[in-house]
């Protein structure tokens, strides 16, 4: 009996047709490239239109792309484009194993100060800046803002000694680090950093404009100076869905 199946190179080799979901999904990811952070995408209706696919197909490539953290439904308001991260650059050192400088972060900084005080630096943050107990501390809480979007609750603790007469204002203009240059004589040098994944409690996600309990990095800063003194320890709690941390890394040949 002759066999009726095809069984030539050409049957065989054929392209297989994307799923219209994919093909969906595809178009969708197009037209994010055209647009910037945190802009709405156009309506169902439209998407439908132009894309030529029915609605559960584009609703079911959207829902795909809103789970991967492309797009961001708002309820009420349409969807968007996830909001472009802040990106801080680490790179290595020269000749300094384990060590990693930090070049300018993009974007346009600002801050304001949420609580400034001056205390007792206590057991624990006398550890951490390795002076006494007693020892009077200058405490700064400051939300750091980047191109008017809140990215961060930055926490510092400075003792007092090493910036007599600093305000709560001297943290909201300009760089602290040159203001303590010019205005105290204090270079810093070095910092050790650790980052640990964390969420936002009630009252961050309030400055953040983040839902409670939001994802979030927690870093965790000691800086010295050109003398190897402890001049500042911070903690900061940096929003999980608009800043990340791009190293580089170079490896030792044998």
């Amino acid at each position: 009996m002759t066999s009726h199946a095809d069984t030539s190179p050409a049957s065989t080799d054929r392209p297989r047709v994307a799923p219209k979901r994919a093909r969906a999904r595809q178009a969708i990811m197009a037209l994010i490239s055209q647009h910037m952070g945190g802009e709405a995408l156009p309506s169902e209706h439209e998407l439908c239109e132009q894309l030529g696919v029915s609605r559960p197909t584009l609703r079911a490539a959207v829902d795909e792309l809103i789970e991967e953290g492309v797009l961001v439904r708002q309820q009420g308001r349409g969807t968007f484009t996830s909001p472009r991260k802040i990106a801080q650059p680490l790179a290595p050192s020269a000749g300094v194993a384990n060590s990693f400088r930090v070049p300018l972060t993009e974007g346009l900084w600002q801050s304001r100060t949420l609580h400034f005080e001056r205390s007792s630096a206590g057991a624990r943050f006398g550890r951490e800046l390795q002076v006494a107990p007693n020892t009077r501390i200058v405490f700064v809480e400051r939300l750091r803002i980047v191109d008017g979007t809140p990215l961060a609750v930055e926490r510092l603790r400075i003792p007092d000694h090493f910036v007599p007469d600093i305000t709560a204002e001297d943290f909201e203009s300009g760089s602290f680090y040159q203001l303590l240059h010019s205005r105290y004589g204090i270079t810093m040098a070095r910092a050790k950093q650790s980052i640990e994944a964390t969420v936002t409690d009630e009252r961050e996600s309030a400055f953040l404009e983040t839902p409670p309990y939001s994802p979030a990095m927690l870093l965790e800063v000691t800086t010295r100076d050109t003398g190897n003194r402890i001049i500042e320890y911070t903690r900061s709690v940096y929003r999980g869905d608009r800043y990340r941390i791009d190293s580089e890394l170079v490896f030792d040949v044998p």
